[in-house]
């Protein structure tokens, strides 16, 4: 497999990194503290959906570590960790497994040892982590203000469907995984959904814990009554979370809220060109610069 590449705007002398364990709810997980020389400001960032670790790896690629040398090259402290799932993906079948249980534990806990050394910190949340972020926002007063990134509003189990249609129509699954994150959806839609509802019925072997706990949850509504700066990105080649299904609900919710689209970049905010697919995310590449500065522009 190919290495990971630093991407050109980090610079690797102008911080430190030390490893750390932070430990919540009974659990531990690790993590790393990216410091720059006396900041003032630090992000806490929150990997998607999925048993990612740190960098959130997928295939060659390490967005949040793009994240981090970036930010932190810019001066902002930043500290990303393991989900609680990295280690063991099989957790994610559990019964009882939420989304919430997963992020918000570690995440308050990361925010307020990332407050040790800032005097604001902020969460910087992709994909799934941009959807969780609200919540953990809401639950924890140290947090300064939200950068979402893609993050999704659609409800999952109907964004899943739309995927698979579209994946099914560049060849990359079957015609028939259409058919089946359908009738999983419907299961997940049923007023009959319950924690004994199987797992060979519902999307991606998610125990209907998950999904209970999903449908309960708003997260332009959590966002709307946070009384925080919000910045909302979203790539205008994602196929994942795209401008037509999930941007206009965080528009409409946070009419206060900066948003920008980045035209050209796909789910991982990696640039390029055409329509994005998921051989995208097997070509080596970083974080695009845009986004970075962005993030970093933004920040009060």
């Amino acid at each position: 497999m190919t290495a990971w590449t630093p991407p050109p705007y980090a610079d690797p002398t102008a911080f430190t990194e030390q490893d750390l364990v932070l430990e919540a709810a009974g659990q531990t997980v690790p993590g790393t503290l990216t410091l720059p020389p006396h900041p003032s400001v630090g992000v806490v960032l929150l990997a998607g959906g999925g048993p990612f670790d740190r960098d959130e790896t997928s295939g060659p690629n390490k967005p949040l570590k793009d994240l981090a040398w970036g930010l932190a090259t810019q001066s902002i402290a930043v500290l990303r960790f393991d989900k609680l799932t990295a280690n063991r993906p099989e957790a994610m079948a559990a019964p009882g497994y939420t989304m919430t249980a997963e992020y918000l534990p570690h995440a308050t806990a990361a925010v307020r040892k990332l407050a040790e050394h800032v005097d604001r910190v902020f969460l910087v949340g992709h994909s799934m982590g941009g959807k969780v972020a609200p919540k953990i926002a809401a639950e924890e007063p140290m947090v300064a203000g939200l950068v979402i990134m893609a993050g999704d509003t659609q409800p999952m189990h109907h964004s899943a469907v739309r995927v698979m249609k579209y994946l099914a129509e560049t060849g990359a699954v079957p015609p028939e995984t259409v058919a089946l994150f359908e009738r999983q959806a419907a299961v997940v839609d049923s007023p009959d959904l319950s924690p004994d509802t199987p797992l060979t019925d519902l999307p991606f072997g998610m125990p209907a814990s998950f999904w209970l706990d999903l449908r309960e949850y708003d997260a332009v509504a959590t966002a709307a009554k946070l009384d925080v700066p919000i910045l909302v990105l979203q790539g205008g080649r994602d196929y994942q979370v795209t401008v037509a299904d999930d941007l206009p609900a965080w528009r409409d919710g946070l009419p206060n809220a900066t948003v920008k689209i980045l035209d050209a970049d796909n789910h991982l905010f990696f640039a390029g060109s055409g329509p994005s697919t998921m051989a995208d995310y097997q070509v080596p590449g970083n974080v695009d610069p845009v986004a970075v500065s962005t993030i970093v522009d933004w920040l009060p």
